[in-house]
């Protein structure tokens, strides 16, 4: 069982920690890091952004990534770094819309290591402490080892549909995961599946395979 200590230095986005981990907020001082994990273009095949390329680039995308979003009342927007160091390698959030999506991403030189899991397990914690009724979370069915954190941490697969993903303008077909905290199994967000003309709900043959 993951041991999360919470530490309320950051009113909106409070600083968690795990076992090997800290999950804080991105700072403006973070601006090199966020440029090694958004820049390499294999890092970013699955991720909806560009990669950036440059390092005022990776400033801009803090601004309008992180920094926006720390001026809300609640925000769940972490950078994943080692207790050692304390520097990103890569991040975690939650949406606060009624999707509550769950999405994550690391250097992939800290890929394989249960870092993603680790972090995406004490997010979700989080907000279930916080009162979110679910976490949903989607991959590219390409990027089948995103499935496998998804699953690990205790999501359970609902559906599959395609979207026309922006802003890389690219068809994709998306696995849709979720994890109900409140006992309501029954429970599915269906925005995805009402939005798409393709969906469709794969055997769980397929699925526990991968």
């Amino acid at each position: 069982m993951l041991k999360l200590e919470t530490k309320e230095n950051a009113k909106n986005t409070p600083t968690l920690e795990t076992k090997r981990l800290i999950l804080r907020k991105f700072t403006r001082s973070d601006v090199d890091a966020v440029y090694q994990i958004f820049s390499d273009e294999e890092v970013n095949t699955f991720l909806p952004w560009f990669p950036v390329k440059s390092r005022e680039e990776a400033r801009l995308f803090f601004e309008l990534r992180y920094a926006q979003k720390y001026e809300q009342a609640q925000a769940y927007a972490y950078a994943v770094c080692f207790k050692a160091d304390n520097i990103p390698i890569g991040y975690v959030n939650v949406e606060t819309d009624e999707s509550h999506d769950l999405g994550y991403g690391l250097r992939k030189e800290f890929w394989q290591q249960g870092i993603a899991a680790e972090a995406a397990e004490a997010v979700m914690m989080q907000v279930k402490r916080d009162g979110f009724p679910y976490v949903t979370a989607t991959h590219d069915i390409r990027n089948p080892r995103s499935g496998g954190v998804m699953r690990k941490i205790g999501m359970k697969y609902q559906y599959s549909y395609e979207e026309q993903w922006q802003p890389k303008d690219v068809l994709v077909l998306f696995r849709m995961y979720q994890c109900n905290f409140d006992g309501r199994e029954d429970r599915v967000y269906k925005r995805y599946w009402n939005d798409s003309r393709i969906h469709f709900i794969e055997p769980a043959i397929m699925i526990d395979s991968m």
